[in-house]
C-alpha cells in the first residue's frame, strides 16, 4: 500500500492523550509509540527497498533521511500558522516524523527496527540520555507505572511539553523558539528550521547505526 504523507507524519489520538496526561514523558511517550507503529512500517519498507536497491546501506539510508527532511519541512510550514496556538502540535508533530527517521535509517542500515532497545537509542540520539541501557530503563519505568493526572493548568500542561520537546527536537536559541510563536511568519521559519533539526538527527543517526568504517554502534543486528 503506497504511503501518504498525512499517515505518516500525524502522531495517533491516544499519544495524544498520554502526552496530555505526562507531559513531562513526553518525549519517552513518543519514543514508546513510535516503537510499536515505526517499528514495523522502516522493517516493511526497508524490505521492499531492497527488492529494487539491493543491500546498499547508504544508499537507503540516504532516501530515510532525504524523504524525512521534506515530511519535517511541509509538517514545520502546515503547523506555522497559528504561531504559539500551534506551536505544540508543532514540536509534536516533529518529533514524530524525527522518531521514524531514526527507525527507518536503522532498517537501512539492517537492525531490527522491531527491536526493544530503538526507541532506547532514539532517545540518546535526541540527546535526552547519556547511553541506551540508562535511556531503556526509563522506557521500561514508564510501563511499570502509572503516571499521575496532570493536576496543571492547560497552559502550563503546554509549556512543559514545549519544555521537554525542545529538548528532544533539537537545542533551541531563544530566537528559534521565538521565531514559532509569530503567527504567518513561522510558517517559513519552520519549515526551514524543521528541516534542518532533522537533516542533522538524521547525519547522526548514519553515524551511528552505519559508523564511520560502515559498522554502527547499536545491538541486535538482525
Amino acid at each position: 500500500m503506497a504511503e501518504t504523507l498525512g499517515e505518516a507524519t500525524s502522531p495517533p489520538k491516544r499519544l495524544w492523550d498520554r502526552i496530555r496526561r505526562d507531559p513531562l514523558r513526553a518525549p519517552e511517550h513518543i519514543a514508546l509509540a513510535a516503537s510499536e507503529l515505526h517499528g514495523p512500517a522502516a522493517a516493511e519498507w526497508a524490505d521492499r527497498r531492497r527488492r529494487v536497491y539491493g543491500n546498499d546501506a547508504k544508499t537507503l539510508a540516504q532516501m530515510a533521511r532525504r524523504r524525512h527532511t521534506t515530511m519535517a519541512s511541509v509538517e514545520g510550514a502546515a503547523t506555522g500558522v497559528g504561531g504559539f496556538i500551534t506551536v505544540v502540535p508543532d514540536l509534536v508533530g516533529l518529533a514524530w516524523i524525527q522518531s521514524r527517521l531514526v527507525f527507518f535509517v536503522a532498517a537501512a542500515y539492517g537492525y531490527d527496527p522491531n527491536d526493544p532497545m530503538r526507541p532506547a537509542e532514539l532517545l540518546v540520539l535526541n540527546g535526552l540520555y547519556r547511553d541506551p541501557i540508562e535511556a531503556r530503563r526509563a522506557l521500561d519505568g514508564i510501563g511499570s507505572t502509572v503516571a499521575e493526572e496532570w493536576v496543571g493548568s492547560k497552559l502550563e500542561r503546554d509549556e512543559a511539553i514545549v519544555r521537554r520537546l525542545t529538548k528532544m527536537v533539537g537545542k533551541y536559541t531563544g530566537k528559534k523558539l521565538a521565531g514559532r510563536l509569530i503567527p504567518g511568519f513561522a510558517i517559513a521559519f519552520n519549515s526551514v528550521v524543521n528541516r534542518r533539526q532533522t537533516n542533522d538527527l538524521a547525519k547522526r543517526a548514519i553515524l551511528f547505526y552505519g559508523g564511520s568504517d560502515g559498522k554502527g554502534g547499536a545491538v541486535q543486528r538482525r
